[in-house]
């Protein structure tokens, strides 16, 4: 947008009653914004923070949520168990898949019937889909009390190397959180429209490197300016979906572990307590390293045993550089996808918390050999290029273009257990092929279709995404049957597969649920629960409030009963004294009756207010600010 075209600072357009969000579902923190012609913002929660920590605090008795962002986050340590973090790593993901996960988890991971990964607080198994609803959720409250509107709409993206299975589970913790997903969109994309929107003056070839918590992606974009305005086509993308900042949180768990058994004994355990502290410590010494040579980490093991460590950021890096190789190995293999060098990149977008390690800023401007482009806050890049993809499906942006492209190829298994490509990575979306295939036994009534998505040539090495039969083939001789395959992949990414014999117009179809994935039954008997619970969800979030609210009245009345009290007149004083006790038995009831605990927390508010006067007072006297009467 030029500076000509925008509207003059501090106004905005009316917001449309039903407007089009755009969500960063990221691995540590997730973001809302929302874009109008006035450019793309970041919608604040009520205190003014942009990031909401992807961290819930599950209640192990109900299995809901009673805790999400800041709160989950600032009281991890106290409940390790319970307080889910990183769960987009898990998204879509077998138990196979997240082994090398799970020693660093301080919750418990349990494999699903069909072996999905999912997550067990107390008796209750957790999809990740519902943990990542109830961030969704938040946000989604968020957006509607900024723009003043319920909010029903959203684009989220996801990393650009995410499979099939990871976006089908994206798109169903959206619509669990009550949000019609209108489309999914590469989070290395999404940056690149971001940064286009103040760019429009000239075409360039632009790498976009987004390493975040959990997952790293490279995207080579061409941003052209056309007669009827910006296209962005995407080239080429590659990346790693477990290579992230939480990589280098382990790095510095696994030194201190090391450390604790060479000084306090090999047979020094973590309990879920101590490795969710490490955690936080390796978190904020690695941010600490970024702004200073060193940094000293302290851990309380208890029994007398205390850790002291210095670790300077010479010693990270070295920790770090095979771990940032494997993110160079990617930008690599991206430039040859594109049939590009170095050299034909005029800038390089930085996106993700983690592209503010110095040794990564230096490292990749050393291999593209130009300055990192970091003008945009790279926590929120992202979510603002959501929210333009959203406002280009809303037609509030007209004149810009999004071309992306699949990540992995996608085809179906044939005879002898080969991989049969039908659309090939790098391939622009939305995309369609059809291939012809025949049987290869005579009489033979069925065909089974084998859907896969992978670069191996053997249907073993690639990822199964489902499987689907067509039947009621009229007996002929192996060879004349002619079974035409159509794959069809939407602009979010997710992929349809159709068939039919051509001879006798049988057909079927699949619109490829993952194995890692949940079926459509699943979504909807989660959907069904949430409205069969709905009454008593709503009575538990209240009671979340009215506890919080009470603990919060309470601490005051404590306080101010301590620098006052001893000016109050004795029935006074009993009377606060029994309110609070009684707010203080609602507290402590596992299951109280919320009116009653409503109206006694009111009528205790009610009946400090001369407590509270008191107290101004005589803290505008100790300051001399009113004199004797």
């Amino acid at each position: 947008m030029s500076t000509n075209d925008s509207p003059k600072p501090g106004t905005r357009s009316p917001v449309a009653s039903d407007p089009i969000v755009g969500i960063d579902l990221g691995t540590t923190n997730s973001l809302v914004a929302f874009c109008d012609a006035s450019g793309p913002r970041v919608l604040a929660d009520e205190l003014g923070r942009n990031l909401l920590p992807s961290v819930v605090r599950i209640d192990p008795d109900t299995g809901r949520a009673i805790a999400l962002g800041f709160e989950a986050r600032s009281h991890a340590v106290e409940f390790p168990v319970q307080t889910i973090h990183s769960v987009k790593r898990l998204m879509g993901r077998g138990m196979a898949d997240v082994t090398g996960e799970l020693r660093y988890l301080p919750y418990q991971v349990v494999p699903a019937s069909q072996g999905a990964a999912m997550v067990r607080v107390g008796s209750h198994d957790l999809w990740p889909q519902q943990v990542s609803a109830m961030i969704l959720s938040k946000l989604r409250e968020q957006a509607s009390r900024a723009l003043g509107c319920p909010v029903t709409r959203a684009v989220v993206t996801v990393p650009a190397y995410f499979d099939d299975a990871q976006r089908q589970a994206t798109r169903d913790a959206g619509r669990l959180a009550g949000l019609n997903v209108l489309r999914i969109v590469n989070e290395p994309t999404a940056a690149a429209l971001a940064y286009n929107l103040g760019q429009r003056h000239e075409d360039a070839t632009v790498a976009v490197f987004d390493l975040g918590g959990g997952t790293f992606d490279v995207s080579i974009l061409r941003l052209q300016q056309t007669d009827s305005g910006t296209v962005d086509q995407v080239l080429a993308t590659s990346g790693d979906t477990h290579l992230g900042g939480d990589d280098v949180d382990r790095m510095i768990v696994e030194l201190l572990q090391r450390e604790i058994q060479t000084q306090f004994g090999s047979h020094i355990t973590f309990p879920p307590a101590t490795r969710q502290a490490m955690r936080t410590l390796a978190e904020a010494a690695k941010i600490r390293l970024s702004e200073q040579e060193q940094t000293s980490i302290e851990l309380d093991l208890g029994q007398g045993r205390t850790l002291r460590r210095t670790i300077t950021r010479d010693e990270l890096d070295a920790m770090m550089q095979p771990w940032l190789e494997r993110a160079i190995d990617c930008c690599k293999a991206a430039l040859k996808a594109a049939k590009l060098t170095t050299g034909d990149v005029q800038r390089v977008v930085m996106v993700g918390g983690s592209t503010r390690i110095p040794l990564v800023r230096k490292r990749v401007e050393e291999v593209f050999g130009t300055p990192a482009y970091t003008a945009i806050n790279p926590d929120e890049v992202v979510a603002l290029g959501a929210a333009a993809q959203a406002a280009i499906l809303a037609g509030v942006q007209r004149d810009m273009l999004l071309l992306d492209v699949i990540p992995l190829s996608l085809g179906i298994e044939t005879m002898g257990g080969a991989m049969a490509k039908l659309i090939t990575a790098n391939t622009t979306i939305p995309c369609r092929a059809t291939e012809m295939f025949t049987t290869y036994a005579d009489g033979q009534p069925n065909v089974k279709i084998h859907v896969l998505q992978g670069e191996r040539e053997l249907a073993q090495d690639c990822r199964s995404l489902g499987q689907f039969e067509l039947r009621g083939i009229p007996p002929m001789p192996a060879g004349l049957p002619k079974v035409e395959v159509t794959f069809l992949v939407d602009a979010s990414g997710i992929l349809s597969v159709s068939a039919i014999e051509k001879r006798s117009d049988k057909s079927a179809s699949i619109q490829v649920v993952p194995t890692h994935g949940l079926s459509r039954e699943d979504v909807a008997r989660i959907e069904a629960q949430s409205v069969t619970h709905a009454k008593e969800d709503m009575i538990a979030h209240r009671l979340i409030d009215l506890r919080n609210q009470a603990r919060l009245d309470m601490r005051a009345i404590e306080r101010q009963l301590a620098r006052v009290g001893d000016k109050l007149d004795a029935e006074y004083r009993a009377q606060i004294e029994r309110g609070m006790a009684q707010v203080r038995a609602f507290v402590d009831d596992p299951r109280p009756d919320p009116n009653a605990f409503h109206h006694a927390l009111d009528a205790m508010d009610k009946s400090t207010v001369r407590l509270a006067e008191i107290a101004i007072k005589a803290t505008l006297t100790d300051e001399g600010l009113l004199g004797p009467r």
